[in-house]
């Protein structure tokens, strides 16, 4: 009987933090640019943008939010609002009533108990409405420079896996708590971005052109892409260091 495959130990070995070292060098070298593709002048602007983010692409979120912050330029503003009103700038964007309520639930707490002020920590971000960690560590990393975790979108964890540096099937909070022990903290709001622009550009869930992106071809162990094109040349896969 063959035997199961090592699930990743609690804490990565030297071998696998010289491996991720070696990746975050890579990301660095290809998108030394990568950023939050959410459009945003404000802590309020990005934290609306990014509930409004849920399960819809940036670009969709950009194209409402200019008339939407133009007409809500304050958190009180937003409160002083209803979400029905919201909605008018936002029903375009999927599951629009929900984040309605969620967006104008969150601004109404900030102004009633942080002062109209976004605040800036985990604990507090999470009592608002419509946020969970993955928007806390957008807002946190992006709009105050924290690192407090990393974010875990579908293109981070799609290439989290590729690059085999999870277990197959690893829950979105067992990728973030793996990913915070494999990098070093500062890097981790940058070290989101650049997967994401991979994720996006390079390696795509669909139809991507990553089988000779030289990032793919370095530490996609198991990026179905990469593996059939290397099929199809008949080269096999070629071995890699974990």
């Amino acid at each position: 009987m063959a035997k199961k495959a090592a699930r990743k130990s609690a804490k990565p070995s030297a071998r696998e933090r010289a491996r991720a070292a070696s990746l975050l060098e890579a990301l660095r070298e290809h998108y030394p640019d990568a950023h939050c593709e959410l459009n945003y002048s404000s802590p309020h602007e990005l934290l609306v943008a990014t509930i409004l983010s849920a399960q819809t692409t940036d670009v969709a979120v950009n194209k409402v939010t200019p008339a939407l912050f133009k007409r809500y330029p304050t958190p009180g503003e937003f409160a002083a609002s209803t979400p029905e009103e919201i909605e008018k700038f936002i029903r375009s964007i999927g599951l629009f009533r929900n984040k309605a309520r969620a967006v104008h639930s969150a601004m109404a707490t900030i102004e009633s108990e942080f002062g109209g002020e976004v605040p800036s920590t985990m604990e507090e971000l999470l009592t608002l409405r419509g946020v969970a960690r993955k928007t806390a560590n957008v807002v946190l990393g992006n709009a105050f420079g924290i690192n407090e975790g990393v974010v875990v979108d579908t293109h981070v964890q799609r290439l989290a896996r590729r690059f085999g540096l999870i277990d197959e099937g690893a829950s979105v909070a067992a990728i973030e708590r793996r990913l915070m022990d494999l990098f070093p903290r500062e890097s981790w709001c940058g070290l989101s971005h650049m997967l994401i622009f991979h994720g996006r550009r390079a390696c795509k869930a669909r139809m991507g052109s990553c089988a000779d992106h030289p990032i793919c071809r370095e530490f996609g162990v198991g990026c179905e892409l990469r593996v059939s094109a290397q099929k199809v040349r008949g080269g096999g896969a070629r071995p890699r260091s974990s």
